[in-house]
């Protein structure tokens, strides 16, 4: 990673955005450790180990825990290509403007609808998932479907309003967010690491702890653990016209987030596995459906009712700052998309707030259709693992869109012109990133195996249906028609970037 000639001249943000075709539209007030601390809370180590330990020990055992590094390892591939293409075009939206200048109109539209959805469901998950949170701190002892729904809503309102406060509350609560990830994950990762190991480090070599004869089988089906967590760095790329010197801050950001999420994550998973009483009795009765939340057990063994509550402050502030990254990235799409009149109701979603700086209409949007989704899980609970799924496989498949956007310019001769750039091993991260986005895509794509034909192809149903609704729309609508939008100009631009350099 370099620092190309032509950065060192320096555009300014104005200058740059100029050179791309676009003037300034948000409020530049968040510096590379606020925009790392919103993609970090959007990665959020705390939650997806929360949501996922149990499944990954059950699955795989503490095995599992490798997956962090393997899906680490294929995702910073991933986020180095992201790197290259926001230096160049460090606009706000991420997926869609990348692919619309990247590839064209049509592609972007497509890639940035099945993104918008994706992300939408993500919000509802992470929302669902932290109500046992909140309901603990509230003292609710009994969780009902009706408290489960209102405390989901609470908790998309509550970011809702914060959102609405401006790119600086934005800034504060993610800043805030980080510091409680990193006290609830690093933190007491260390302090089970250190003072409450219970288990030998070799638990994480022996293999299958519950006895499976195909290890290989199981430890493949762990592979959501890794999976589920990390694109959140993309994040720092949606609002990339809200941060100073984005050409350069939001590569860094992005890398930094996989980076400081990745070990955070494993310090984690680590930690509680090594402190774990009893493993093999938290894997039967995770499979039993005795005790699906391992982590509040070992909790509440090690720290005591006190401890436990003190986490569980920390844990609901996480999931708060998570949800709250989430609608910030998922309403600067929406916003990008409508300003170039790509939606239905674009200029209403394409308005921002004169007093806050920000789409309100599009957070509005990003917290609404999550509620309505939260209705739909409370009618028929079975529902939350699947469309978490589907959102982990819509999210990959628009990631993989850019990259493989990226590769076909450089085939046809583009050199990256921002100030990040891998010089001359940017062909072989790029085709390094596609093979492995390829393999997770199919991994996400296995069926299940309960035998319910419903059941088992609910991820692929609810993709089928995402594609066919958006063609259809797009069919009757023509919205590559209406805009005028610069497309497929990666190659112009970067000449015109070089050419900006040179002439200061």
């Amino acid at each position: 990673m370099s620092d190309n000639g032509s950065a060192k001249a320096g555009l300014g943000d104005s200058e740059h955005l100029s050179v791309l075709g676009h003037g300034n539209t948000y409020h530049r007030s968040m510096s590379l450790w606020a925009n790392l601390a919103l993609g970090f809370t959007y990665l959020s180590p705390l939650v997806a180990i929360y949501a996922y330990f149990g499944l990954g020990l059950a699955t795989a055992g503490p095995g599992s825990v490798f997956w962090i590094l393997i899906v680490g390892a294929g995702q910073l591939l991933v986020a180095l290509v992201m790197g290259e293409v926001v230096s160049q075009y460090p606009i706000a939206g991420g997926i869609y403007p990348w692919m619309r200048r990247l590839w064209g109109a049509r592609s972007a539209w497509f890639a940035a609808w099945i993104y918008v959805w994706a992300m939408i469901v993500t919000i509802t998950s992470v929302a669902e998932y932290g109500t046992g949170f909140l309901a603990n701190v509230l003292g609710i002892t009994e969780i009902t479907p009706e408290i489960t729904l209102t405390l989901a809503l609470v908790l998309l309102v509550i970011a809702l309003v914060l959102n609405l406060g401006g790119t600086k509350m934005l800034s504060r609560v993610a800043r805030i967010g980080l510091m409680a990830e990193l006290v609830g994950v690093v933190g007491l990762g260390l302090y089970f690491l250190i003072f409450q190991r219970k288990n030998d480090l070799s638990v994480f070599f022996d293999g299958f702890i519950n006895g499976g004869e195909d290890y290989m089988t199981a430890f493949v089906g762990a592979a959501i653990v890794g999976l589920f967590m990390f694109y959140g760095f993309e994040a720092c790329g949606d609002v990339a016209e809200e941060v100073s010197d984005a050409a350069r801050q939001v590569p860094r950001a992005m890398y930094l987030t996989i980076f400081v999420g990745g070990i955070s994550a494993l310090m984690s998973y680590v930690g509680y596995v090594l402190a774990a009483p009893d493993l093999q009795k938290i894997i039967d009765d995770y499979n039993s459906g005795a005790n699906y939340d391992p982590i509040g057990t070992i909790l509440t063994a090690i720290l005591g009712e006190t401890g436990m509550r003190i986490f569980l402050v920390v844990a609901v502030m996480a999931f708060i700052s998570c949800i709250l990254s989430l609608q910030a990235a998922a309403s600067r799409l929406l916003h990008s998309f409508a300003r170039d009149h790509m939606l239905p109701g674009s200029a209403w979603l394409s308005k921002i707030s004169p007093r806050s700086q920000v789409p309100t209409n599009a957070l509005i949007v990003a917290s609404v259709v999550p509620m309505a989704l939260c209705v739909v899980i409370y009618v028929n609970p079975a529902t939350l693992l699947p469309i978490t799924m589907f959102a982990v496989l819509g999210i990959y498949i628009a990631f993989q869109s850019v990259v493989l956007a990226a590769l076909r310019q450089r085939v046809k001769g583009w050199k990256p012109a921002g100030p990040f750039s891998l010089g001359q091993w940017g062909i072989v991260v790029n085709v390094a990133a596609l093979a492995y986005g390829i393999w997770a895509i199919y991994t996400l794509m296995q069926p299940g195996v309960s035998g319910d034909f419903a059941t088992d192809y609910v991820v692929h149903i609810g993709l089928a249906t995402v594609i066919v609704v958006g063609t259809v729309y797009f069919l009757i609508a023509r919205p590559d028609r209406k805009s005028t939008a610069p497309q497929g100009d990666a190659l112009e631009v970067a000449a015109k970037i070089r050419e900006a350099h040179a002439a200061k």
